[in-house]
């Protein structure tokens, strides 16, 4: 059980990276993960005022902010038809977030390793998606992850699952451009 001494909701992304370079603070994601772990959060760090919620298209990518919803990205008209439904597929089954995370099983990770996205970080901007994913932890606020626009990309996502609700036993997704790389 998670046990949350403080409440913040800051203003600027500043405010919020200068509140979780405290060891016991924590910024709030979807919960998954925070909730089944036995931890005492000193201030629980809500990102919901940044503006992090959406996602934009632009004629090269999408960018998605790091509070958007697995849902919004389910339903997305236009990313779906970008990643030809892979993305719809990757958070079919999934309850929460597990970008930031880096977590072996994750879904939504697998997918975008495929995808050759870049994340941005508050302090240390933006990067590669595969040099994100190998980075040790650190206290740094994922803030977005850019999609890029591939002319001619073919995606495909698939997940083995003891049963539906279960965390994946394999996760695999493979992309290929127009040229065949």
């Amino acid at each position: 059980m998670i046990t949350i001494r403080e409440y913040a909701r800051p203003a600027t992304l500043e405010e919020a990276w200068q509140l979780n370079q405290k060891r016991p603070n924590r910024v709030l994601g979807g919960m998954l993960w925070l909730k089944m772990e036995k931890i005492s959060v000193g201030t629980a760090i809500d990102l919901s005022a940044l503006g992090l919620d959406t996602i934009e298209e632009t004629d090269t990518e999408f960018a998605i902010g790091a509070m958007a919803t697995l849902r919004s990205l389910e339903t997305h008209a236009a990313l779906n038809a970008a990643t030809n439904g892979a993305m719809r597929e990757a958070v079919r089954h999934i309850v929460g977030g597990s970008v930031y995370g880096r977590f072996g099983f994750s879904d939504v990770l697998t997918l975008l390793l495929a995808l050759d996205c870049d994340v941005e970080l508050y302090k240390a901007g933006r990067m590669p998606i595969a040099q994100f994913a190998a980075l040790p932890y650190d206290r740094d606020i994922l803030t977005h992850v850019y999609i890029k626009k591939t002319p001619g990309l073919a995606v495909h996502y698939q997940s083995v699952r003891a049963t539906q609700t279960d965390f994946p036993i394999l996760t695999c997704a493979a992309a290929r451009t127009a040229d065949g790389a």
